[in-house]
C-alpha cells in the first residue's frame, strides 16, 4: 500500500482515534464528514452520505487504499435506520468507483449485532455469553445486516477485501457524538460533585452485577488497522474489546472516586440518566461561565439515553475475543484506564470543569 486512507465520520469517536493512529503511522489522511473539524495531519472532506451525487463530486480526486466507515445516523425507527444507514454505506461505496477503488474497507458495526437494534433491544432470541462471530444473525431487522450487504455486495463488484469490526460501548472524545458513555458518566459526575446529588449506576442490575467489557477507540483503530494490513484478517468479520471485563459495581466506585464524589448505594431500582438530567442544561450553563468551560450546551456533551440503553440491559454481555488472538491481534487497554485518561483529556480540553 501506499498508506493513504479515507477515514468515514472522522469527527466522531472512532473516526478521530482513527484519524490519530494513521496519522502517527505515517498515512495520508482524508477526514470526511457533513461538518469536518481540524484535526492535525488530516484532509478535510465534507460530504452528506445521503446525498450520492454529493458524495461523488467530494470524492471525485480522492484514490484512498484503505477506507474505514465509521458512521451512521439515528432515525426514528429501524426500518428507517436500515433505509438511510444502507444508502449511506452504498453511495460512498460507488463514489469511489471506477479508477478510485480502495484495496481494503473496513466497517464499524457494533455488539447489536448480537443483541438487536435498539427498538428490539435484548428482546429477540439472543445467543449465549461471550458472544462469538460464529454466532449468526438475529431473525429481526437490524441496520448493521443492511449495511454488511452494502459493503459484502460492493466488495463482490469492485474487487477489495473487506473486514467488519463489532465493538462493544466505546469510550473516546468527540462533542456532539450520539453515543458517548464516557463523556456523559464524566458530566453526570461533574454535575452531582458541583449540586451534590447522590452519584446513582442509573441501570439494571444484571449489569450492575454481572460481568462485562467495552472498547477503547484507541483499541479499536489499532484493531482496524491490524485487520488493514493482516491478509489472514481480509474478509473477515471480528469482535473488538478492551481485552478485561469487570463488574460495574466495582467500576461504579472508581469513576466516583477519580471525581472525589461518594457512590451511592445501588438499590435494585432503574435511575435512567434521562431522567437524573433532565432539567440539567441550565445548570451546565451557569456551571460552564465561571470555568469557562469550551461547550455549554450539555446536549452536545451528553448523550442519557444511550447510557441508559447500554446499563439497562437485562442481560450480560461478554465479547469474545479468540479469533482476533488466533490470528495475532494483541492489543489490550485496561478499561478504567481508558475511563481515566478520557476524562483527563476533557478536563484538559475545559470540556468538564
Amino acid at each position: 500500500m501506499t498508506k493513504t486512507a479515507l477515514v468515514v465520520g472522522a469527527s466522531g469517536i472512532v473516526g478521530r482515534a482513527m484519524s490519530k493512529l494513521l496519522v502517527d503511522e505515517g498515512w495520508i489522511v482524508w477526514g470526511l464528514a457533513r461538518r469536518p473539524t481540524g484535526q492535525p495531519g488530516v484532509w478535510p472532506v465534507a460530504a452528506d452520505l445521503q446525498n450520492a451525487a454529493q458524495t461523488a463530486a467530494s470524492l471525485a480526486e480522492i484514490r484512498p487504499d484503505a477506507v474505514y466507515i465509521a458512521t451512521w445516523s439515528r432515525q426514528a425507527n429501524e426500518a428507517e435506520n436500515i433505509r438511510v444507514n444502507a444508502a449511506m454505506v452504498r453511495n460512498l461505496l460507488a463514489a469511489l468507483q471506477p479508477g478510485a477503488t480502495p484495496r481494503h474497507v473496513a466497517l464499524v458495526t457494533g455488539l447489536k449485532h448480537y443483541l438487536g437494534p435498539f427498538e428490539a433491544y435484548g428482546k429477540a432470541v439472543l445467543p449465549a455469553t461471550p458472544f462469538r462471530e460464529t454466532q449468526g444473525r438475529l431473525d429481526v431487522e437490524n441496520f448493521y445486516y443492511a449495511q454488511e450487504d452494502e459493503l459484502f455486495a460492493a466488495a463482490g463488484r469492485d474487487g477489495f477485501s473487506w473486514s467488519v469490526h463489532r465493538p462493544h460501548t466505546i469510550i473516546g472524545e468527540a462533542v456532539g457524538n450520539a453515543m458517548n458513555m464516557g463523556t456523559t458518566l464524566a458530566v453526570y459526575a461533574s454535575l452531582c460533585r458541583q449540586t451534590g446529588r447522590a452519584f446513582y449506576f442509573p441501570g439494571s442490575a444484571v449489569q450492575y452485577q454481572c460481568l462485562t467489557d467495552m472498547t477503547s477507540a484507541r483499541q479499536l483503530a489499532r484493531h482496524l488497522l491490524w485487520a488493514t494490513v493482516t491478509q489472514a484478517a481480509h474478509n473477515q468479520a471480528f469482535n473488538v474489546v478492551n481485552g478485561d471485563i469487570f463488574r460495574w459495581q466495582n467500576m461504579w466506585q472508581r469513576i466516583a472516586d477519580w471525581f472525589g464524589i461518594e457512590a451511592a448505594l445501588f438499590d435494585d431500582g432503574i435511575k435512567p440518566l434521562a431522567v437524573q438530567m433532565a432539567d440539567d442544561a441550565e445548570i451546565w450553563r451557569q456551571m460552564a461561565e465561571p470555568d469557562k468551560l469550551a461547550e455549554p450546551d450539555i446536549t452536545r456533551l451528553a448523550s442519557p439515553w444511550h447510557t441508559d440503553a447500554d446499563l439497562g440491559r437485562p442481560i450480560e454481555c461478554v465479547t469474545d475475543m479468540s479469533k482476533s488472538r488466533r490470528l495475532g491481534f494483541c492489543g489490550y487497554e485496561a478499561t478504567d484506564d481508558a475511563f481515566f485518561d478520557l476524562f483527563a483529556t476533557l478536563r484538559a480540553d475545559r470540556l468538564i470543569p
